[in-house]
């Protein structure tokens, strides 16, 4: 398998830099396992299982150290542990960090409204951007509401905060388009 260029030069830094480098573990499971294991549920039940711990979690939230502490119809709150793994060049967590975390927090609030066989993708994400986020922040939480649910599209809003604080960090839009 071939390595992305960054992480290639990485290795090629490890053996000169050993004090400066840095390694982490991932370990996730078939997704698409846990797709199937939702057959049949609404979207609150599946995700409460996630949550619950009953069916795992997706790659992306291993990935980006990030989950599901809570669910409720037309709600989803999620919380991220940003980390120096999650920098950019400019020395801040990169803003696909937090966008990622409202998307799934946004399409999840989205997810919890749909009944067994429907399904959602997202149409549109709007990120605002309001301080930067780095790993001194904390725990971070990204709250997101549906703000409506027609039988084609819903429309949801949502909120990234420090846990420590409520200090707003960024903020986010999504349509969502519900395929049945």
């Amino acid at each position: 398998m071939r390595r992305p260029a960054a992480a290639e030069a990485a290795l090629g830094f490890a053996a000169s830099r050993p004090r400066s480098t840095r390694t982490r573990l991932l370990t996730w499971q078939d997704p698409l396992e846990s797709v199937a294991a939702g057959a049949g549920l609404t979207g609150l039940e599946y995700l409460e299982r996630i949550a619950a711990g009953e069916i795992p979690p997706p790659p992306i939230a291993v990935t980006l150290n990030m989950g599901i502490v809570a669910v409720a119809e037309g709600r989803a709150v999620f919380e991220g542990d940003p980390g120096e793994e999650h920098y950019n060049p400019i020395g801040v967590v990169h803003g696909g960090y937090a966008a990622t975390l409202l998307d799934s927090a946004l399409g999840c609030a989205v997810h919890t409204t749909l009944a067994p066989g429907e399904a959602y993708t997202t149409l549109t994400l709007e990120t605002k951007f309001v301080r930067p986020l780095t790993r001194e922040a904390g725990r971070v939480r990204a709250t997101a509401d549906v703000v409506h649910r027609g039988r084609r599209q819903a429309t949801a809003e949502a909120r990234l905060t420090a846990v420590d604080g409520e200090k707003l960090l960024a903020h986010a839009t999504s349509t969502c388009l519900v395929i049945s």
